[in-house]
């Protein structure tokens, strides 16, 4: 359902045949998120992390200075969306984990190397970028030189699988 998308500059990697060869596996749909589709997530996410501080020690040591939560019950805009989500990076029929997961980033905060284990996060991660521009950067485990940047604009998508 989602396809590779061509666009220059929302996937770079350290060489050609990186790309060419994670095509698939790594991908970004900017602008898949309104402005208002982006707006009643914040509104609704915003209440529950600003009852939570920043933390800067992760239980694997993987995240520094963020807040997360867990949440399973949405409001029903925010379940059109989250559809929208499953309908673009899940094949149909594909086990999804639930609840879903929801990390906030200070502005100097960070997450580290690390490799996400499929038992907690699934075969497929995709993720929303909400709010501020960054870079996801990964980096083979046993070729550091080789990697892939996703350049995540505010209301993009990208998909792992």
């Amino acid at each position: 359902a989602l396809g590779t998308l061509q666009v220059p500059g929302w996937v770079r990697g350290s060489s050609p045949a990186v790309l060419s060869r994670l095509r698939d596996a790594a991908v970004v749909r900017p602008g898949f998120l309104s402005a208002a589709e982006e707006e009643t997530l914040s509104r609704e996410l915003e209440p529950e992390l600003r009852r939570r501080r920043y933390e800067y020690d992760h239980w694997d040591a993987a995240i520094h200075g963020f807040r997360e939560t867990e949440k399973s019950r949405w409001s029903e805009a925010s379940r059109a969306i989250l559809q929208r989500v499953q309908a673009a990076a899940f094949s149909p029929g594909q086990t999804l984990l639930s609840p879903v997961h929801v990390l906030d980033l200070e502005p100097r905060g960070y997450i580290k190397p690390h490799v996400d284990s499929i038992k907690f996060c699934g075969a497929t991660i995709a993720g929303l970028s909400l709010l501020s521009p960054s870079v996801m950067r990964l980096v083979h485990t046993q070729e550091p030189g080789e990697w892939l940047e996703l350049l995540l604009e505010p209301g993009s998508l990208y998909v792992l699988r």
